[in-house]
């Protein structure tokens, strides 16, 4: 099998900002193998806070051996944006070759539209509100928070899009008490969910709070050996296929953790919509699907995904599987 591994940058339509940082581009690393005249490809998003850069996890790639196959994987990549990469090029290039889609595959029904939050990055109250209001359309709205100083703008957000359903994305970015402080106030104001309120090393503080809102897993949740450490403290887990280590290990955390009674989120980084869509077959039925990647991008790869009023749909065989 010959393995190919590509930098690629898609300009972003505006300026993404979270509690860690500001972004104006989403870098990627692409792979394609190849074998038998096919080939298959499959994106991931090296993620900082994980420890991974572009270059450590093509380093990562470049040291698997000549033969391998999704089985394998496990045994030669730990979970992360570089297995991912692979595993999913691995279902692209296996589909082509039996002239299959992925999901039949994999034992799925037939994919359909799922409808699609939107994610509005961290800014002043005011441009929250305003973005906000471009945004109230759209029936699902996800809100970056994360500073000690989130409710002026969990207002604004909520007074420019009145009737749209919100989630909340503090990125680990509050205490226990500034958690504790404004969860009445996330009922109050009718938000859906809320991300990683806590930073995964300290989220025992969690265990035994009142949780008037559905607490979501996501740092703290990476692959099926995340689940344990999990009791008393979520109600759902979001699996992203680059914490997951790519679709195969995404579908069997999906199936542990609804047998567990955890609801599902299926979420993305910043990428493609090459990148998005193996997920679209993990979040069928999901409580909430965030997968507006390409939404975020000013530019985006041939054959991209279809996103309309009925939500994402999945991917053509033109783009993957």
């Amino acid at each position: 099998m010959q393995i190919e591994v590509t930098r690629d940058t898609f300009r972003l339509a505006q300026v993404f900002t979270i509690s860690r940082g500001s972004r104006t581009e989403a870098q990627v690393l692409t792979v394609r193998l190849s074998a038998g005249g096919v080939t298959g490809w499959g994106e991931c998003v090296p993620y900082a806070r994980y420890d991974e850069t572009l270059e450590s996890v093509a380093a990562q790639i470049a040291g698997l051996p000549e033969a391998f196959g999704r089985a394998d994987l496990p045994d030669l990549l730990p979970a992360g944006a570089a297995r991912n990469a692979v595993d999913c090029a691995l279902w692209d290039l296996e589909a082509k070759r039996s002239g299959k889609r992925a999901w039949e595959l994999a034992g799925l029904a037939a994919p359909g539209p799922e409808i699609t939050a939107y994610t509005l990055s961290l800014a002043s109250p005011d441009e929250m509100r305003a973005e906000a209001a471009n945004n109230a359309h759209r029936p699902l709205l996800k809100i970056k928070l994360g500073t000690p100083d989130d409710m002026p703008r969990l207002e604004a957000v909520r007074a420019g899009a009145p009737e749209a359903r919100i989630i909340v994305d503090a990125n680990e970015g509050w205490s226990a008490e500034v958690y504790a402080d404004l969860a009445p106030h996330l009922l109050r104001l009718g938000v859906a969910l809320v991300e990683q309120p806590l930073p995964a090393g300290e989220d025992e503080a969690l265990r035994g709070m009142e949780r008037p809102v559905p607490v979501c897993a996501d740092e703290s949740c990476h692959d099926r050996a995340s689940l344990p450490q999990l009791k008393g403290k979520y109600d759902v887990v979001n699996i992203k296929l680059d914490k997951t280590g790519g679709l195969t290990e995404a579908l069997a955390l999906r199936s542990a953790a609804l047998a567990e009674g955890y609801a599902v989120m299926v979420g993305c980084m910043v990428g493609s919509s090459l990148a998005m869509a193996p997920a679209t077959l993990v979040t069928q039925g999901a409580l909430i699907t965030d997968l507006d990647g390409p939404l975020l991008l000013a530019e985006d790869r041939e054959h991209a995904l279809t996103f309309d009023g009925a939500g994402v749909h999945p991917p053509g065989a033109e783009l993957w599987g």
